[in-house]
C-alpha cells in the first residue's frame, strides 16, 4: 500500500487547512486510516482515525476542531482542521492499518503562526 498525503502549509492561528491522503495498491476491505503528527522534539502522536465502517477516534487536543472523513470509493481520507493553534504545528503523517500490517505516507508540514 502506498499513501500520498497533501494539503499542508502555513496558516495563521485560527485558520483552517484540509489534508488529503490517497491510498493505492492492495487495499483491504477492513482497515483503519488516519493521521498522526510529529512536532519538533516530540514523539509522533495520534491525531485522528477512521475505519472502513466510518467510526472515528480523535486525540483530546483536537476534538471539536478537527474532522476526519473518508471516501471509500476513492481510497482517500481527509482531515479538516479548523481553529488551528500554534501547538498544532507539526509534520502530519497519513497512516493505514490492515490487521497487523501498518503503512505510512510521507509527512506534510503544517505550520501555524501566532
Amino acid at each position: 500500500v502506498q499513501l500520498q498525503a497533501s494539503g499542508g502549509g502555513l496558516v495563521q492561528s485560527g485558520g483552517s487547512l484540509r489534508l488529503s491522503c490517497v491510498a493505492s495498491g492492495n487495499i483491504a476491505r477492513v482497515y483503519v486510516m488516519g493521521w498522526y503528527r510529529e512536532a519538533p522534539g516530540k514523539q509522533r502522536e495520534l491525531v485522528a482515525l477512521i475505519d472502513n465502517s466510518g467510526r472515528t477516534t480523535y486525540a483530546e487536543s483536537v476534538k471539536g476542531r478537527f474532522t476526519v472523513s473518508g471516501d471509500n470509493t476513492k481510497n482517500t481520507v481527509f482531515l479538516q482542521m479548523n481553529n488551528l493553534k500554534p501547538e498544532d504545528t507539526a509534520d502530519y503523517y497519513c497512516h493505514e492499518a490492515q490487521g497487523v500490517m501498518t503503512f505510512w505516507g510521507q509527512g506534510t508540514l503544517v505550520t501555524v503562526s501566532s
